[in-house]
């Protein structure tokens, strides 16, 4: 066998290395890195590689005025986000199922000089917006500055090469780009996640960027001037909000647009089905015909918990210190899923989601918990042919 670039052989229960020729550890490793990067290797292919044929009927059919450097108009870009069906049949499968006047202030956002904030509570598909209207605008969503505790003024302007620093000293050949200082140059979409939790200086080299346009390098005495086609996507949920709030100056240069969480049971049992579906198939899961009755039971059960009422309206219940989002849904349905595809029969049933919705649901172990048995006792076991559903969540429960 080989490791580390070196054949081992086992003989009389000892083990010698012998190196392996740099040649075939180079092909070895070459030949892993070509199958794994292939398309149908990826775990999840960027927005531009998984929805190719769409984005591609979408511009080929776009007569529309197209903003400078946008691969299609502000309109083909909302009907992608929202779905519809071409002069030439092909029919594009919405990628955000809410209200359009939500996706066409976002789109519009993007074609004048201010940049996006898009904001909600965890689990409203911020993310997932981000990245669909970043391919659809430029064709490329990965120049993405992830937003944490840690991020470094570094992440968001640019940093150095210190081997080519300290043998050449200060050089265009020894600055590292950022994706925000890359986009600027080349008249597309940044994104950065989660900046509330970016610390609050760090936040503010934002403002010349956003204001002046402009990226002053003063090491080498010049600056990044961005190019018309240059904006910027930021999310960050409400829950954040105290952590490291934004500053007026740096607020005042966003457009912000708030994403619901969906407004009908329907609309969010679309969004689950549709999400697992996708998930499902890239983690070669059967489709399971039956899943539509769990679905609806695992996203009434959220409802009711984050909204302290029962679906009729009759009985208020408590909630939980939980967000129950429709992600942590879409979770919960697809591992119930690998549930029944690995250890059942394929069918997806009430006891493949239940451990999975007790623990999104208890949080915290002591209050959670009395909240979620007080529902189990009060709503699920009176509920008609939901006994099955009450039995499996009972069993994981104790």
């Amino acid at each position: 066998m080989s490791v580390a670039g070196c054949t081992v052989e086992i003989s009389n229960g000892r083990a010698r290395a012998e190196p392996v020729p740099a040649s075939e550890w180079g092909r070895a490793m070459s030949d892993s890195t070509s199958a794994a990067t292939g398309t149908e290797q990826t775990l999840r292919p960027h927005a531009e590689t998984a929805f190719a044929a769409e984005l591609a009927a979408l511009a080929a059919a776009d007569d529309r005025p197209r903003p400078a450097r946008w691969r299609m108009s502000p309109w083909a870009v909302a009907t992608y986000l929202l779905g519809g069906t071409l002069p030439d049949g092909t029919v594009v499968t919405p990628k955000y199922v809410g209200p359009r006047r939500i996706v066409e202030v976002a789109v519009t956002t993007l074609a004048t000089d201010r940049a996006l904030l898009l904001l909600g509570v965890p689990g409203t598909a911020k993310t997932w917006v981000s990245e669909h209207l970043a391919a659809a605008v430029s064709g490329d969503s990965t120049l993405l500055v992830q937003g944490t505790a840690g991020t470094p003024e570094e992440a968001i302007r640019y940093g150095w090469n210190y081997a080519q620093l300290l043998t050449h000293g200060p050089s265009r050949d020894a600055l590292v780009p950022s994706p925000v200082m890359r986009a600027m140059a080349e008249g597309r979409i940044a994104r950065v996640e989660e900046l509330t939790r970016i610390p609050a200086d760090v936040q503010d080299t934002l403002i010349t960027i956003l204001s002046e346009k402009t990226l002053p390098i003063p090491e080498l005495g010049t600056e990044t001037q961005a190019v018309r086609g240059f904006n910027l996507i930021a999310t960050a949920n409400d829950r954040d909000r105290g952590v490291n709030d934004l500053s007026s100056a740096l607020r005042r240069r966003f457009n912000t647009v708030v994403l619901p969480l969906p407004a009908t049971a329907e609309d969010e049992v679309d969004i689950v089905s549709r999400r697992v579906g996708q998930m499902g198939r890239g983690l070669d899961l059967p489709a399971a015909p039956q899943w539509a009755d769990e679905i609806r039971r695992v996203v009434t059960v959220f409802r009711e918990l984050r909204g302290g009422v029962t679906e009729d309206g009759r009985t208020k219940v408590k909630s939980p210190s939980g967000t129950l989002s429709t992600a942590e849904a879409i979770s919960v349905v697809t591992n119930g899923l690998a549930l029944a595809a690995h250890f059942g029969d394929g069918v997806l049933r009430a006891g493949d989601v239940a451990a999975g919705i007790l623990g999104a649901v208890v949080r915290d172990p002591a209050a959670d918990r009395l909240v979620w048995q007080e529902y189990l006792e009060t709503v699920v076991r009176e509920r008609d042919g939901w006994k099955d559903f009450y039995r499996a969540c009972r069993e994981v429960s104790v």
